[in-house]
């Protein structure tokens, strides 16, 4: 089947060099004279640069350019089984060339556009056949990426995504099924990674830095403010911008003012020199530690509860020569669960470090008498790393110092941040199972694929519904509702998914 490509960018030049890879006669339309040949040209360089480090041979390459062949009329694609459109992003514009493309194509002709954002039902309203119109959204760099999604307006086929579907995978990609709602899968779901970093920025909790470290700590290539930087601000502010309007202003979406001095002010980022870092990039400030030692001989630890980040930290300091005790919540000192106190925590002496729940270290404090009490961010992986701290007023040098030397010999760099709601992580984490959860319970794709679509179309370190798995559904509602105590209004609404999986719990269902 011969593959018609309009729009001889750096996404419409990557599929069709995976198409061509795949074996297919590919003909690349653009618009502006001379782009399609120019296209070729710069993959022909590519190509060979691979051929010269030993990654591709040189046949091969041959072979992959002789399959796709520059065109200057769009009807030269008109013979295609499948015809992709890959041009600017604007609704008007991609109307406009999909009514032309219907007139040349056969009534088999399957139409796709590369759209990241634009409604699929919309763009087909005025086509005679919008049953064959599909999303197929290919992400960049797009023969290093696998993710494609595969999404279907109201009046789609579904014979037409099992096809596109199938494509995609004989092109070497992983494809997911969406339906089309405002982002779709990838770009909602993600939303969440920025939106929290640029509340905490916004409300002075924490720096970029500390932000950055704290989510690389948990396995995410890159944090959500270098991330932006390299996205540009004002690519970022407008797809969120974009996520506002078409939600009809789900108050999830609203965008940060903090993104918007941003933008306003021209630091949009790595192609303008300075986001909320300079470039080139300056080292990230490692977070300042303190060298004061518990007096304690051997060091004793009570831990209390059976989350990942209490149970993990217990092993490590175990590990280091702590006497660990694991104390039983109904038989322990440290108070029963309706004391204010945090289901998991640790007891050194009369210090408590409690593993967030949503509410900031004063807030726990008062609820439950304790004035030497912190609070940390929750922890995802057993590799070592920087964990998030904050104190309660009460605390001074000392109780700081305890928890710092705790967190050490743990083979964690605390970073103490001002008493953020949720701290870093947990807040980050459970906005985004929350949103991935809205997904699924809306129809807009099943659980396996909001997965598949946040590891492989954003790099992230697990997927929304691997993270609840290790959280627990309790534990991540108790987030948003006390995250929702402290903000009011739509942002931190549970999703009907989550409440309905914590109902089951508590009545023995699954």
């Amino acid at each position: 089947m011969a593959v018609g490509i309009v729009g001889a960018g750096t996404m419409g030049a990557g599929i069709a060099q995976i198409a061509a890879a795949a074996g297919h006669k590919v003909w690349l339309f653009d618009a502006k004279s001379g782009a399609a040949t120019q296209a070729v040209d710069k993959l022909r360089i590519d190509l060979q640069k691979r051929v010269d480090m030993g990654k591709l041979a040189y046949a091969e390459a041959q072979s992959l350019l002789g399959r796709i062949e520059p065109v200057d009329a769009i009807a030269a694609v008109s013979e295609a089984g499948i015809v992709i459109e890959a041009i600017v992003e604007r609704l008007d514009v991609k109307r406009e060339l999909l009514a032309e493309l219907e007139m040349l194509v056969s009534d088999q002709t399957i139409l796709a556009s590369n759209t990241s954002s634009i409604s699929v039902t919309a763009l087909g309203r005025d086509l005679r056949l919008p049953q064959r119109l599909i999303g197929m959204h290919f992400f960049n760099p797009v023969p290093a990426m696998k993710l494609v999604e595969v999404v279907s307006g109201a009046a789609t086929d579904s014979a037409v995504a099992r096809t596109v579907a199938d494509r995609a995978t004989r092109w070497g990609k992983v494809p997911i099924y969406a339906r089309s709602t405002p982002g779709f899968v990838v770009n909602r779901i993600a939303r969440p990674f920025y939106a929290e970093a640029l509340l905490l920025l916004q409300d002075r909790y924490a720096t970029p830095s500390e932000i950055d470290a704290a989510l690389r700590a948990a396995g995410f290539r890159m944090g959500p403010c270098e991330l932006m930087d390299l996205i540009g601000h004002d690519v970022n502010f407008s797809v969120t911008d974009s996520m506002l309007a078409a939600s009809f202003f789900d108050r999830r979406y609203t965008p940060s003012i903090v993104q918007r001095e941003l933008v306003d002010g021209g630091l949009l980022g790595r192609k303008s020199g300075r986001g909320f870092y300079h470039y080139p990039a300056e080292p990230l400030v490692e977070p300042a530690v303190s060298n004061t030692q518990v007096n304690t001989d051997p060091p004793r630890v009570s831990v209390r509860g059976d989350s990942f980040t209490v149970t993990t930290l217990g092993a490590e300091l175990s590990g280091e020569g702590w006497d660990v005790e694991y104390a039983h919540p109904a038989e322990d000192s440290l108070g029963h669960a309706d004391s204010g106190l945090m289901k998991d925590m640790l007891l050194v002496g009369d210090m408590l470090i409690c593993v967030t729940d949503g509410r900031p270290a004063a807030e726990v404090a008062a609820q439950s008498g304790h004035r030497h009490l912190a609070v940390i961010d929750i922890i995802l992986r057993e590799d070592p790393g920087p964990v998030c701290v904050a104190f309660a007023p009460g605390c001074g040098d000392r109780q700081r110092a305890v928890v710092h030397n705790l967190l050490e010999v743990a083979g964690r760099k605390p970073m103490e941040i001002a008493d953020a709601p949720g701290m870093v992580v947990a807040r980050t984490v459970a906005m985004l199972v929350n949103e991935a959860a809205d997904a699924v319970q809306q129809g807009v794709c099943d659980e396996a694929s909001a997965d598949i679509a946040m590891k492989l179309g954003t790099n992230y370190p697990a997927g929304p519904f691997e993270w609840l798995g290790k959280l627990g559904v309790h534990a991540v509602c108790h987030i948003l509702d006390r995250l929702d105590a402290v903000y009011r209004g739509e942002r931190y609404r549970a999703s009907l998914l989550l409440r309905r999986r914590l109902w089951g719990q508590k009545v023995g269902g699954n």
